[in-house]
């Protein structure tokens, strides 16, 4: 059956998800249209095809552990001179973020592994790209804000062709976002 390559992610939802891909297509990012605009919960992972449905399952038991949270968008920032990345900073929902990336990894599940770098939750805007196209993206979306209610995340396939595929959603176990979520940064942080 073989290996297939997997990420699971926030999806920035319409109309900010196509502006910034298509901001990111302009600032000269080839992989722009390939790779929809998101927040990285599980980087791109190979895992055994056989065990999708698995990774699915524990999808579904993180999801329903998780509750709606605010998520907000606003200014840029840079993993430069480490990585030759440009991102719109997550200023509000990143401790949620990170609660559910450390759910997904877990130890016990069958999607563990070690990140590269600390988990930092962005949006990447241009990566790759020459330095002047960087710093360009860097003070185009200085200003960008943008904000949304986050009721779940999305798994996704590599293709052969590079194209970022979603293969399935997983709607968190809340229908709304709490009063208290919407003045604070707890997100799915569990109470107990």
């Amino acid at each position: 059956m073989g290996t297939v390559t997997i990420g699971v992610s926030i999806p920035v939802p319409e109309p900010h998800g196509s502006l910034l891909q298509e901001r990111r297509a302009g600032f000269g990012d080839a992989a722009a249209h390939g790779i929809p605009t998101h927040v990285t919960l599980l980087p791109p992972t190979e895992v055994d095809a056989s065990r999708l449905s698995e990774v699915e399952d524990h999808l579904v038991s993180v999801a329903a552990a998780g509750r709606p949270f605010p998520m907000r968008l606003s200014g840029t920032g840079t993993f430069r001179p480490l990585s030759p990345v440009v991102y719109v900073q997550v200023v509000e929902g990143g401790a949620a973020c990170t609660w559910l990336q450390k759910q997904i990894r877990a130890s016990s599940g069958p999607v563990a592994r070690e990140l590269h770098f600390p988990y930092h939750p962005h949006v990447t805007v241009a990566h790759g790209i020459d330095d002047e196209s960087m710093d360009r993206a860097f003070a185009a979306l200085a200003d960008y804000c943008a904000e949304w209610s986050c009721t779940g995340f999305a798994l996704y396939e590599q293709g052969a062709d590079d194209v970022w595929r979603k293969l399935r959603e997983f709607t968190f176990g809340g229908a709304v976002v709490p009063p208290q979520a919407a003045h604070t940064d707890r997100g799915t942080i569990p109470s107990h």
